[in-house]
């Protein structure tokens, strides 16, 4: 009888090269430039799905999906700017080494989880955050083969009001942008009539690059300030002493 795991595709497991990338040796000598200077793997091509590759060896990758391995502790990592590119890497921790966010490949154990710790990798049993599942990709991959329906490496596009015109929007720019309040902008909210010498550049509204353009325009202006004693005088009339 074949289990469930075994009649799943593939792509239920992550895309092909997931696994050659995980189990690849890194840092090692490349067995091709091993004489010439800095020549250590730590490349890893996404279309070939071979062996790990050092700098002299991308002349045979062109235009090839080509991701940095890094290492931290002595363990295997990727920035998150490139992998999320191609996977989708929810649920696992990530990690801010020098000013760059990056996720583990593989299980880090850990013998004892630190006092106080109320989470760990369901994996490896390292602590984590709260908010996390687990500690790497690997560990991430290992509970997608024991058959959990609700993770994936998949990328979900996410459809945007552009998308009644074939546009889409990443997981990676899910965060809403804000509305650039313009003087423009608040005549229109505030339903008065747009001025014909509206200051343009090539169609498009010109923007103040100072920085006290957010306090100029999201704030109200000040109105200004009406004189009754000086309306009441007109020019050309003198003003008379009282009596």
């Amino acid at each position: 009888m074949v289990s469930p795991i075994g009649r799943m595709e593939e792509d239920d497991m992550g895309p092909p090269w997931l696994v050659p990338m995980l189990r690849a040796s890194y840092f090692i000598p490349c067995p091709i430039h091993g004489d010439a200077n800095k020549s250590e793997c730590n490349l890893f091509c996404l279309d070939c799905m071979r062996n790990a590759l050092c700098s002299y060896c991308l002349i045979n990758h062109k235009d090839h999906r080509v991701v940095q391995i890094r290492r931290s502790s002595y363990h295997n990592v990727v920035r998150v700017s490139e992998i999320q590119k191609f996977i989708d890497i929810s649920c696992v921790q990530t990690y801010i080494i020098n000013s760059a966010k990056i996720v583990f490949l593989n299980e880090r154990p850990q013998p004892r989880p630190g006092k106080g710790v109320t989470n760990t990798c369901e994996i490896c049993c390292r602590s984590l955050l709260d908010s996390f599942r687990f500690c790497s990709l690997g560990c991430k991959l290992g509970a997608m083969k024991r058959g959990d329906p609700d993770l994936t490496f998949t990328l979900k596009a996410k459809h945007t009001r552009d998308s009644f015109y074939g546009g889409s929007e990443s997981d990676e720019s899910s965060t809403p942008k804000k509305i650039r309040k313009t003087p423009l902008f608040n005549r229109m909210m505030d339903g008065l009539p747009l001025s014909s010498d509206s200051h343009k550049n090539d169609g498009r509204e010109r923007y103040s690059s100072s920085g006290d353009e957010a306090n100029n325009t999201i704030s109200p202006a000040t109105p200004p300030i009406f004189n009754h004693h000086n309306a009441r005088r007109r020019k050309g009339i003198p003003h008379r002493a009282p009596f």
